[in-house]
């Protein structure tokens, strides 16, 4: 494989040979839970991906770590077929680890991709795209396959190593003839949320987003372009309501929510890019004693964890992201095993989860 094309790379798992469990037996759960220091129904739950527990993010990981170095396998792993090769894949994150954790839809994915590389017993690595804080040459070992997380465009192809097939891209399709990819369909959920307020009896639709920057240069987020042609369509669009920063993080959806009330003009209704945002704009309302949904109506998009425990709940677009990410190996596992040449494009649906944060505009 082509050197040189990676900045950096840091293990997650190490290359060592995989310790046994004590006395050279095979490892236990109750190994895993003493070395991460947690419960061992804790350490179970995590490994067998409950949905209903709540643990912190650097927990699960380094319960996944450890279960890693000790070789541990889940109950289906040792009922299953044998693994007949062992794959080392590298994960290319579009978001730094600090950005991660402020907007969570990434963290999600990238959760659900170490889930099924631990099942499939693949060893994950992390590469750092050049010129991020703590790269370094990399010049090294080769990979099996690669999953590439955000949103990459043509030009970010030829960064990556030519004649390179194994690449599985999450949330961005830059080359749908070459690579496969997992995306949503934006345009359409953006469609069916406009038709869901207008349903309502809202006619003036305000937006609260961010603007990528890709390749030095700000574009238009697609759910914005979704938005802007969707109203066309009833021919209410109207440019005044459009409200957009550099990121989309809680603090942006605050401040242009505050921008936004102290406009000449306020919508009945807010569709926000997602939910990270919502959470900063319905603070903000909050405080200017703006009630929701009875004064402004709010939808997020991408059903974070958090969304359902707000106040009020929020009526957001259910994204599934993890299993967005356990497609990506599943789809790059396909492509190796079976030495696939063309490439394949997994659209996965979304659905509009209605909650307590929409309802119909108050007649004044």
């Amino acid at each position: 494989m082509p050197t040189g094309y990676y900045a950096g790379i840091l293990r997650s798992c190490s290359a060592q040979p995989r310790p046994a469990g004590r006395n050279g037996s095979m490892a236990t759960i109750k190994d895993i839970a003493q070395k991460a220091k947690v419960s061992i129904a804790t350490v179970s739950r995590v490994l067998n991906y409950d949905p209903g527990i709540s643990v912190a993010d650097e927990t699960r990981k380094r319960i996944f770590e450890i279960a890693q170095q000790l070789n541990y396998k889940t109950l289906r792993q040792r009922n299953g077929v044998a693994v007949k090769e062992r794959y080392r894949v590298g994960l290319v994150n579009w978001y730094s680890d600090q950005e991660e954790m402020l907007d969570p839809y990434y963290l999600a994915i990238r959760l659900g991709i170490e889930r099924e590389c631990f099942q499939r017993q693949m060893e994950l690595v992390k590469l750092f795209m050049p010129g991020e804080p703590n790269s370094r040459d990399w010049s090294g070992e080769s990979l099996d396959g690669m999953i590439a997380i955000g949103r990459f465009e043509k030009e970010d192809v030829d960064r990556f190593p030519q004649g390179f097939e194994n690449i599985v891209f999450v949330d961005s399709s830059p080359d749908d003839n070459r690579f496969d990819s997992v995306v949503i369909d934006l345009r359409k959920s953006v469609f069916e949320v406009i038709d869901y307020l207008i349903g309502l009896g809202h006619t003036a639709v305000g937006y609260i987003g961010g603007r990528n920057t890709v390749n030095n240069k700000r574009v238009r987020d697609e759910r914005e372009l979704a938005f802007m042609e969707s109203l066309g369509v009833y021919g209410l669009f109207d440019a005044e309501l459009v409200f957009t920063g550099d990121h989309l993080y809680s603090e942006d959806g605050y401040r242009l929510m505050k921008q936004a009330i102290s406009g000449k003009k306020l919508p009945t209704a807010f569709f926000i890019e997602n939910d990270s945002m919502a959470v900063g704009a319905l603070r903000a309302l909050h405080e200017a004693k703006l009630r929701v949904p009875q004064d402004i109506s709010i939808v997020g998009y991408n059903n974070i964890a958090i969304s359902e425990f707000l106040q009020p709940p929020l009526t957001t677009v259910k994204v599934h992201m993890e299993h967005m990410g356990e497609t990506a190996v599943e789809l790059l596992a396909d492509r190796m095993t079976a030495k696939r040449e063309i490439a394949k494009k997994i659209v996965l649906p979304t659905r509009l989860q209605e909650r307590e944060s929409s309802g119909r505009p108050v007649m004044q």
